[in-house]
């Protein structure tokens, strides 16, 4: 299986994908409704989201953290991942 490019680059080198705060999280499923990207799954033994899918997160994507009425969901800082994807667009030579 081909690697998973995000604008010419890897993306498993970019560390863009949720953490959910269990003690947060109130087992609504909002994250799971409003992904796109098919990031999650969830764990019935647990009752709550797991982040299966990390690398299909959509790079920058924050929907299912604003539709998440707890709050329970969070994201690396962004200014810190634009420098990354800066600075992995010279190492892959993308414009």
């Amino acid at each position: 299986m081909a690697e998973k490019l995000w604008e010419g680059i890897p993306r498993s080198e970019i560390p863009w994908y949720p953490t959910i705060n269990l003690d947060l999280c109130n087992g609504c499923q909002s994250c799971i409704d409003t992904c796109p990207g098919d990031v999650y799954d969830w764990d019935e033994a647990l009752g709550h989201p797991i982040v299966a899918r990390p690398e299909n997160c959509v790079v920058y994507c924050m929907g299912c953290a604003k539709g998440c009425p707890e709050e329970a969901i969070t994201f690396p800082n962004k200014d810190e991942i634009v420098a990354l994807v800066k600075q992995l667009r010279v190492k892959y030579a993308v414009s």
